[in-house]
């Protein structure tokens, strides 16, 4: 006898911090469970039988509201209650994630010659998302990509691309974002705002975020996957190098796209594999 129920997000990770009521037809409480870890209400109170109302709530998420009948055995089985994210926005479950290199890109793409486009990318970076477990707004983001490790495919461009006139990989080794807040900017879109260290200089920076779902690894761990992108200009970074050609048109774009494809694994480490 009693109630038992299941508590999931949409991506159907448990909600560990759920409360469930039960009202009587009159309003009147009958019944409070919290839900265990794994998102499980499992109560023995005895309940009369007849027509009830639940109630679901957590911090963070939509409440949820559904009816239920008690037979003559006492038992509510009320089955998986979805819950929504406050809002409508999804993000992984809480608690840290650990970016994985392997499967993650950090690339770059200017203009070149007015015409083109050259494509670049960083192959060395490491990074954590923190996902906060009640304001998801507080959830916390850290990147260092080593800028030596810059690959536009062209290894004289790449010289110079590290050399004082840009990058200038000696003085300054590592690029560092921090974030300093997040605000939601759509279902499953947020904006992440942090502080970009580049060249000597830290600046404000933006990166418009998806989150684009989770699920499970061969190596029974499991993976969330962002995409972020945002634009920068090299001289809010001191890079004021270029080479203007013939015609006034400067050799390198003053404007980079930056794109990231993010893997991030459940946990505080990667897994040994």
């Amino acid at each position: 006898m009693g109630l038992t129920a299941r508590i999931r997000t949409r991506d159907g990770w448990a909600v560990s911090h759920a409360v469930v009521t039960v009202t009587d037809m009159t309003g009147a409480q009958v019944l409070r469970a919290e839900a265990d870890t794994e998102g499980t209400v499992r109560d023995t109170t005895p309940l009369a039988p007849g027509a009830y109302t639940v109630i679901v709530t957590a911090v963070g998420y939509a409440p949820a509201a559904s009816s239920a009948i008690v037979t003559a055995s006492g038992r509510a089985e009320v089955g998986t209650v979805t819950l929504a994210r406050q809002g409508g926005t999804e993000l992984p479950p809480p608690g840290p994630w650990t970016i994985d290199p392997a499967h993650s890109s950090v690339a770059a793409v200017a203009q070149h010659l007015g015409i083109s486009s050259v494509h670049g990318r960083f192959t060395e970076f490491a990074g954590t998302v923190e996902i906060a477990p009640d304001d998801v707004t507080k959830s916390r983001v850290e990147a260092v990509i080593k800028a030596a490790s810059i690959d536009t495919g062209n290894g004289m461009r790449d010289t110079h691309l590290r050399s004082a006139d840009f990058l200038d990989t000696e003085r300054h080794p590592e690029i560092t974002y921090r974030s300093t807040g997040v605000t939601q900017a759509g279902p499953d879109r947020w904006t992440v705002h942090g502080e970009l260290g580049l060249h000597g200089v830290v600046r404000p920076v933006d990166l418009d975020l998806a989150y684009l779902g989770t699920g499970a690894d061969p190596w029974g761990g499991t993976r969330a996957a962002f995409r972020a992108t945002t634009e920068l200009r090299r001289e809010d970074f001191a890079m004021n190098y270029n080479q203007v050609l013939q015609a006034g048109i400067a050799a390198i774009g003053t404007t980079l796209r930056v794109e990231l494809d993010i893997q991030a694994v459940q946990g505080e480490s990667l897994p040994a594999v």
